[in-house]
């Protein structure tokens, strides 16, 4: 397959890729700025679009994590051997357990981390006893200000998952053992929570 050539020249390939596909904004957004940078004669900028891959989905995805992670703090351009973004690495990284039974040995984690800029964010393991689910720190996920808005938010989160489980009559997925223990565990860190911050 030949290599993409961003040009002077692209707009009718540029036009083209736009009505066959179906586009995100955060596409639609990038394209407008292609468009842009070949009406107005811009090589320069077809040129930094062109640095980030060889097709415009690649070019379209890599461009929107860069952003991302710009939200962050993050300002490095690199990829990797697949030509995808290379994720960028969180500062001050947590991990914070909740619900660890002996009998059933699952429980469900918190990861919290800031960006460059000190914008906190937060991913989540959670375990229901054998279903459950995860993501972790990215530059997609929600922005705080500081830690602990981070995990009151994601502390949150996880109780509302928790206690929709209650009682479930799925008893070979949501062991209610690991669920109430969980919900133990968080309360215990929101009353903590809340005790810090009268001092």
């Amino acid at each position: 397959m030949e290599s993409l050539v961003l040009n002077l020249q692209s707009k009718h390939q540029i036009t083209d890729y736009i009505a066959n596909n179906h586009l995100m904004p955060y596409e639609a957004g990038i394209f407008k700025e292609m468009l842009n940078a070949v009406e107005t004669g811009d090589q320069t900028q077809l040129d930094w679009f062109r640095s980030f891959g060889d097709s415009f989905r690649s070019i379209t995805m890599n461009i929107h994590a860069y952003r991302k992670g710009q939200e962050f703090g993050f300002t490095e351009i690199s990829f990797d051997k697949n030509g995808w973004f290379t994720r960028p690495v969180f500062l001050d990284r947590e991990e914070l357990t909740f619900g660890d039974t002996s009998r059933y040995g699952n429980h469900s984690l918190i990861y919290l981390g800031r960006g460059k800029n000190h914008i906190w964010t937060y991913g989540m393991n959670y375990s229901y006893g054998v279903a459950g689910g995860c993501y972790g720190l990215s530059v997609y996920g929600k922005q705080f200000r500081c830690r602990e808005d981070a995990l009151a938010v994601a502390l949150n989160e996880l109780k509302l998952m928790m206690t929709k489980k209650i009682g479930s009559t799925d008893t070979t997925n949501d062991k209610q053992p690991v669920i109430l223990a969980t919900l133990r565990d968080i309360d215990k860190a929101l009353i903590g929570m809340v005790q810090l911050s009268l001092f």
